[in-house]
């Protein structure tokens, strides 16, 4: 019996296609904007995880000032090389603690130049900010020691100076930056831009070689703290907080003249903000679907006043109210269904679409794909339900006179 009713409902429909058509256009717009709007936002909130991630990983970014980034302005002390020792040395859950220094400068190659930063550190900086090398080597000892004429090149500027071939890789080359002239013996993996710019365009000296060549000054702009991974950054703060207030002889009473940044709290934030953002979008969007839900009930509405006389012809020869009810029941539920999965489809390819153009991941959801399609036959099936027993409770008597 279910297969024969089925049969009637799908004949129906398809006696009508324009008409059919027209009435589950609701609920494809509805699934494609609800499917379209998660997807992109769970992109975007992936490509910001990993832009963040491409920082450091359980990175802690102290500088100078109450401002993150301050810089160090208006007499506030900068740190030293032995603030980065007293980290590594005396709180637990640290991985690796780098002294940084940064200028900004030309540099000189093969009758190139190129206007980039120059970051001075140690070989823990490349821990830190999770860098890898495409190419070469990382500083010697002796080298940090010593401060040697050495350079690692990030991949923008090895591409400007050095060719903008891969095989081109600028290693035992020289590079002129400011007034002396270094070897390079590495290059960096590319990372791409991030959310300071673009993260390969940089040269990487040891911390003593731009000190005593670039800056004249043994004092650096911040320190890379990396935690260790299941280390909780909340006591671990604290303790750096700590240790630094002490070590720059600040009173009780003294606010910190330094800023202690949490590269996961950014991104745990950010995250967070997304998936609101995402779940509003999608709110806003599912609207159409109960648009589209009253569109199905007032086709069906009209589609049983056109077919009064097939009703009361069918309940007259002896079928029951329910097969009646389910009849157009089914006809509601596989037009939204239908719908259902034209929106699907639409949303595929206006998602990977849309990925392509903001330039973040494609994540196929199959959650939100399948409760989309379930929810808009659920759509199908209340919004149907009242002209189906509208039409299962005809007179059938009245219904044969209708004209």
């Amino acid at each position: 019996m279910l297969y024969s009713v089925f049969m009637l409902a799908l004949r129906s429909v398809r006696r009508n296609m324009l008409r059919s058509f027209l009435t589950i256009l609701g609920i494809v717009i509805g699934v494609s904007a609800v499917i379209t709007m998660v997807t992109l936002g769970n992109g975007a909130t992936q490509a910001i995880e990993e832009k963040i991630t491409s920082l450091g990983t359980n990175l802690l970014m102290v500088s100078p000032g109450q401002r993150i980034g301050g810089g160090g302005g208006g007499g506030v002390p900068q740190f030293t090389e032995a603030d980065a020792q007293a980290i590594a040395a005396q709180i637990g859950g640290v991985a690796a603690v780098a002294p940084q220094g940064r200028a900004s400068v030309t540099v000189v190659a093969n009758g190139r130049n190129w206007a980039t930063s120059v970051t001075g550190s140690t070989n823990d900086w490349f821990v830190t900010g999770n860098w890898e090398l495409a190419s070469g080597r990382l500083f010697d000892p002796a080298e940090q020691l010593a401060g040697s004429a050495v350079c690692i090149v990030g991949e923008t500027v090895r591409r400007e100076l050095y060719g903008g071939t891969v095989g081109q890789t600028g290693l035992g080359q020289q590079l002129r930056v400011k007034q002396f002239s270094c070897d390079v013996v590495g290059v960096l993996a590319a990372k791409g831009q991030g959310g300071m710019g673009d993260q390969d365009d940089t040269v990487v000296l040891p911390l003593h070689t731009l000190q005593r060549r670039v800056t004249g000054s043994r004092k650096v702009s911040s320190l890379m703290v990396s935690m260790q991974d299941g280390s909780d950054s909340t006591p671990l703060k604290a303790s750096l907080r700590q240790l630094l207030r002490e070590r720059r002889k600040l009173a009780d009473s003294d606010d910190d003249n330094f800023n202690i940044f949490d590269t996961q709290q950014l991104a745990d934030t950010l995250s967070s903000t997304m998936g609101v953002l995402t779940s509003l979008l999608g709110a806003v969007a599912a609207v159409s679907l109960l648009v589209g839900g009253i569109g199905i009930m007032n086709i069906m509405l009209v589609s049983v006043t056109e077919r009064t006389r097939e009703i009361g012809l069918r309940l007259a020869v002896g079928a029951l109210e329910g097969e009646v009810l389910l009849q157009f029941l089914i006809e509601a539920v596989v037009l939204s269904a239908l719908g259902g999965l034209v929106g699907i489809a639409i949303a595929t390819a206006a998602s990977y679409g849309g990925a392509l153009l903001m330039a973040v991941p494609y994540r196929f959801d199959p959650a939100i794909n399948g409760l989309s399609l379930v929810f808009s036959a659920a759509i199908g099936m209340v919004f149907g339900y009242f002209p189906a027993r509208r039409a299962a409770q005809m007179d059938p008597i009245e219904a044969l006179r209708h004209e």
